[in-house]
């Protein structure tokens, strides 16, 4: 009998069969093992995706779209010119990173204790914040004209507090209920919040007797009563963000040429928004002409001037 007949005789299948089953059994062993392995590594990918969803909706709710109106979150990209920026107008990188990274921080607080918004984008709000301090202003008397709800000022206030200063706010707004500018359409804020004085009062008081005891001016900054109101000292900061016309910009900018200290920081905000055109031609322009002023550069849309000494 040859070997293929001996292996399919019907004697060799008896003999082989435990075999075989044996095979089988262990066969069907890891089978099932390796579905089992399966099924736990999917369910664990579930979880894991499940988890994902989660935090992405948690962080959504904190800093995105969803939660705030304006994303708050941070991009790489973007956070790394910033830096560069920053550390170009103050000279130092360790001093720029550091204040980018409390600005921003503040600016998470801030909008999530108070009342509406600061305006702008992240990076533009947290340059300004960090940079300020910074670049040591020869006093502690600032003046915001344009607030919308008053964050900005209060998380100024808190960020030269962070430099060892003492400031002291006044503020220049019309509290016209919305956000004013020339050309744009009145409407309510996306916050839903009125933009009035009482919001500002609210958002002033986060940063504590400072922000409490600012001077709020109502009115427009062109108007002569108005600037007759807080023209009583030479400021050390002067945030211009009021109207973004180019014949807007000019006039706040001539106004602070009249009551910038020596050595003040004056910062124009949306220098370079390709949304406001006129804040760019109306700088670029007075810098040609007579001024006190120096120009210093810009982080993200804002530009650092400093007045003559």
């Amino acid at each position: 009998m040859n070997s293929r007949s001996l292996l399919t005789s019907s004697v060799s299948r008896r003999l082989l069969r435990p075999v075989a089953d044996l095979i089988d059994q262990r066969i069907d062993r890891r089978t099932r093992a390796a579905t089992a392995a399966r099924t736990a590594e999917h369910d664990q990918l579930k979880d894991a995706i499940e988890l994902m969803k989660q935090h992405q909706l948690t962080v959504e709710l904190l800093l995105g779209p969803r939660g705030r109106g304006l994303s708050r979150i941070v991009a790489h990209g973007p956070l790394k010119r910033l830096h560069a920026e920053v550390e170009k107008l103050v000279g130092s990188q360790e001093a720029a990173q550091r204040n980018v990274a409390a600005a921003y921080r503040l600016l998470v607080a801030m909008e999530s204790l108070g009342v509406g918004r600061i305006a702008g984008g992240t990076m533009n709000i947290c340059g300004k914040l960090g940079t300020i301090p910074l670049l040591d202003p020869p006093n502690d008397d600032i003046l915001e004209i344009g607030t919308l709800y008053g964050m900005f000022s209060a998380g100024l206030v808190r960020m030269m507090e962070r430099d060892g200063r003492s400031p002291s706010v006044t503020i220049v707004d019309p509290f016209a209920g919305v956000q004013l500018q020339p050309g744009t359409p009145e409407r309510s804020d996306p916050t839903g919040a009125p933009v009035d004085e009482h919001a500002v009062r609210t958002n002033l008081a986060l940063a504590g007797p400072a922000g409490a005891a600012a001077r709020i001016q109502r009115g427009f900054s062109e108007d002569p009563k108005t600037r007759a109101a807080v023209s009583d000292r030479r400021y050390g900061v002067i945030v211009i963000d009021g109207d973004h016309s180019a014949a807007g910009v000019q006039a706040d900018l001539e106004w602070a040429e009249e009551i910038a200290a020596p050595g003040a920081v004056i910062v124009l905000d949306d220098y370079g928004d390709a949304k406001w055109p006129g804040v760019k031609d109306a700088l670029d322009k007075h810098l040609t002409g007579e001024t006190r002023f120096t120009y210093l550069g810009k982080a993200a849309h804002s530009a650092f001037l400093r007045s003559a000494t």
